[in-house]
């Protein structure tokens, strides 16, 4: 979490803690088994075949039980080493569980024995994603983008990882491109991508596309408080107060928990001259981030408080 803290309260940056999505494919594989077997009594392992343990694990994923589905599909590549769809599912359960050299190694084991696997290179480029390989991850995104020219998922995750490093010409091309690949869109999804690139968009100072780009997000998904952080902050680079004004306070409504939205709507109302209002937004944030144990970001609110408090005391005293 990144708060800048200056000086002189005039000269204070507003945080510019964006918030953006990663379609992770965890969520959109297509399992080899649709459905597992009922048994209709227990039996011991002795008497599991490799399928079986591999049914088993998949179904453990579907009901979130991670390390069982991983100890049930390392019993089935015991059992049956040549099982390459074993090595796929496994490390979409490691992929969860955060072990992400392990995700790694279940991909490479997966594309050995399917080099045309698509979601072995879709999940692998997640998991160098999350490491900050992003040029590993945007490698395994172009390989699955040749083996499947229409995987919006590849284009979008792609476009994650250019932004991550900066390309951001780049990762908007590929939002483009997700955005014409996607055969069933929800609004949802659509959602985010908008988001995500209104983000790129911000960056190369593109104000207008980026505000936009937040409001198709938030026509699609009026509950995305995301997109309203996000516009509020295009906002303020604006210099639209009462728009960050509004876009901020309708994240506080969505999410009323929202430390780092208190801290910019304190901010923008002390720039409009609402201090009681921006005295009272900052010391809510700095509630929130003590109840949160975000200790950093507690004393830097503190610390912004102060520099507030100090500076409206000045202008008291000048008027």
């Amino acid at each position: 979490m990144l708060i800048v803290l200056l000086p002189k309260l005039s000269n204070m940056l507003l945080m510019t803690y964006f918030w953006r999505v990663f379609l992770s494919v965890i969520f959109a594989f297509i399992f080899s088994f649709g459905t597992t077997a009922a048994h209709s009594s227990p039996i011991s392992n002795a008497e599991i075949t490799g399928n079986e343990f591999f049914k088993l694990g998949v179904d453990n994923i579907l009901h979130s039980n991670y390390q069982q589905a991983i100890e049930n599909l390392t019993q089935a590549i015991q059992l049956q080493s040549h099982l390459g769809k074993a090595y796929s599912d496994r490390c979409l359960a490691y992929l969860q569980l955060q072990d992400y050299h392990q995700a790694i190694a279940d991909c490479n084991q997966a594309i050995n024995f399917a080099p045309n696997n698509v979601e072995a290179y879709l999940n692998r480029g997640l998991a160098n994603y999350r490491q900050k390989y992003f040029s590993a991850a945007i490698a395994d995104y172009n390989q699955a983008i040749a083996l499947k020219p229409h995987e919006f998922r590849a284009y979008y995750n792609r476009a994650l990882a250019h932004a991550a490093k900066g390309n951001y010409s780049e990762a908007i091309f590929d939002y483009n491109l997700s955005l014409t690949q996607i055969s069933q869109p929800t609004n949802l999804l659509l959602a985010d991508i908008y988001n995500d690139r209104g983000l790129a968009r911000l960056q190369l100072q593109d104000l207008e596309a980026a505000m936009l780009d937040f409001s198709k997000a938030i026509h699609l998904d009026a509950n995305d408080y995301r997109a309203y952080f996000n516009r509020g902050c295009a906002c303020r680079r604006k210099g639209d107060n009462f728009g960050a004004l509004r876009d901020f306070s309708e994240v506080i409504r969505l999410n009323p928990n929202n430390a780092i939205a208190y801290v910019n709507r304190g901010m923008t109302r002390y720039h409009l001259g609402y201090y009681q209002g921006a005295i009272a937004d900052l010391q809510k944030a700095s509630d929130f981030f003590e109840y949160q144990g975000e200790k950093l970001a507690y004393k830097q609110a503190l610390t912004l408080l102060k520099t507030m408090q100090n500076q409206i005391s000045s202008i008291s005293e000048i008027a």
